[in-house]
């Protein structure tokens, strides 16, 4: 799917793979393969924002992937995310949807939400908020209505 497709189409907490179509390198050449990893991965969809225009700037709406958290002791000391436009050349495939019941922790944050959590259920949701404060966070839960279409090549499949 196009990076167009997955901003329309794919709902926050989806899990997307990325790709650029060409094949992984060797583990002996690791500039070739580090420069492959920057275009290749997964992620979980964690905010889509709208096209800007200003007086002397506009930009294309994006979407951003939360990649992974790095630290220890359940210390996070560097969160990896990856925004791309719509106008990316990357193919992209939604490899999980979020399941109907589970409660996305939001957070407003300027024009769109932000995903901070993926619960299983509305009890997991308020004890994740309860142990991460964020002071305009709120719950919403994935509707049939949202997981009941599947989207392969744009066209939506029921």
């Amino acid at each position: 799917m196009s990076a167009h497709t997955i901003y329309d189409c794919a709902s926050l907490g989806s899990v997307l793979r990325y790709s650029d179509g060409t094949a992984r390198p060797p583990a002996r050449f690791r500039k070739k393969l580090s420069a492959w990893e920057s275009r290749n991965g997964t992620g979980r969809l964690v905010k889509k924002e709208p096209p800007r225009t200003r007086a002397t700037y506009s930009s294309p709406p994006c979407f951003t992937l939360h990649e992974g958290d790095f630290g220890q002791g359940g210390t996070v000391v560097v969160s990896v995310r990856r925004t791309w436009s719509v106008e990316s050349d990357l193919r992209f495939e939604v490899v999980e949807r979020p399941a109907i019941g589970m409660v996305r922790v939001l957070q407003d944050i300027g024009e769109s939400p932000e995903l901070l959590h993926l619960a299983r259920d509305r009890e997991a949701a308020e004890r994740w908020i309860a142990n991460n404060p964020y002071s305009r966070a709120y719950l919403e839960e994935v509707s049939a209505d949202e997981v009941g279409a599947d989207v392969i090549e744009g066209r939506a499949v029921a």
